[in-house]
């Protein structure tokens, strides 16, 4: 097999992961775990496991100048975009956050515009209103009332603000990437993250009875932590050593599909007409705001 093969199956198994993360890590909240116990055992994790790898690889200083955008980093990459997508995905449903989720592509585009000037075309414009419209379609009329979902309308805005704040993070980190490895970054930024969640999250981690855990319960605990959060990191960077960054964004897709199915075969969640409008409207949104103009491609090739 074609290391390009290879490629397309590491994309594939990120975006499975993600996919079945959606109802696993639900099915635990709260009754094992709080949402934000949860974050603080992942960056916990992580943050070992990255300092693990590190040793595998070339020492790289940090300069000083760095400091503040790997801070800044930390706090939008791996806190806030963590504890609204658990909190979000404790209060709302494993479809709706998988796909709420595929509106990063439509914040980062309105993002960069501000931030790194790119210039909006009207039917990026357009892209961005339609996606938008899908999004508060979900979080006003796509509340079914469900047992282990209190408050879907809430959990609904808290996926959109993980949404951005991950999308800030993409945008942040763009020029560390130049200078640094990933492995080193990923285990810099893991480890502020274990600071910049302890004051919310510990708490919620010091209360979990863990000796009382079921193994099952351990073992989804373990496949977010290595799973969802480490493998996938790996699995995505193996992929951009042999596809474009825009392939592998395009995986992203499959999240709610895979989400979607996990959910109703497990009996965790449910498909409504709402649903699959307000899905229909993000995925036109985002393919007509994320649709790169022909002629401005072909004078590039050119």
């Amino acid at each position: 097999m074609s290391k390009r093969h290879l490629a397309f199956l590491a994309a594939f198994g990120a975006s499975f992961i993600y996919g079945v993360n959606h109802t696993l890590a639900k099915d635990l909240m709260p009754t094992y775990i709080q949402a934000y116990g949860f974050i603080m055992l992942r960056v916990l994790g992580a943050a070992v496991l990255f300092w693990i790898t590190s040793l595998f690889f070339p020492r790289e200083k940090i300069y000083r100048k760095d400091w503040w955008r790997m801070i800044l980093c930390a706090l939008f990459g791996m806190t806030i975009n963590m504890l609204m997508f658990f909190k979000g995905l404790e209060l709302s449903t494993p479809i709706n956050s998988s796909v709420v989720i595929t509106l990063s592509p439509v914040i980062l585009l309105i993002l960069s515009a501000f931030m790194l000037k790119e210039k909006i075309t009207l039917l990026k414009g357009a892209g961005i209103v339609i996606g938008l419209v899908g999004a508060l379609v979900l979080i006003l009329f796509g509340a079914q009332q469900q047992e282990n979902a209190p408050n879907i309308p809430l959990g609904n805005i808290l996926f959109i603000i993980n949404a951005t704040a991950y999308s800030f993070y993409l945008v942040l980190v763009k020029p560390l990437t130049a200078k640094y490895s990933s492995v080193t970054l990923m285990k810099w930024f893991f480890l502020i993250a274990v600071f910049t969640n302890a004051p919310v999250a510990l708490p919620q981690f010091l209360e979990v009875q863990w000796t009382e855990l079921p193994p099952r319960v351990m073992g989804v605990m373990a496949f977010v932590v290595i799973g969802t959060t480490y493998l996938t990191y790996l699995f995505n960077v193996f992929a951009l050593k042999q596809l474009r960054p825009s392939t592998i964004g395009a995986f992203i897709y499959l999240q709610p599909v895979i989400a979607t199915l996990v959910a109703i075969l497990l009996g965790a969640d449910s498909l409504t007409t709402i649903r699959v409008l307000a899905a229909a409207l993000i995925f036109l949104g985002v393919y007509l705001s994320t649709r790169k103009n022909k002629k401005a491609v072909e004078g590039i090739k050119n």
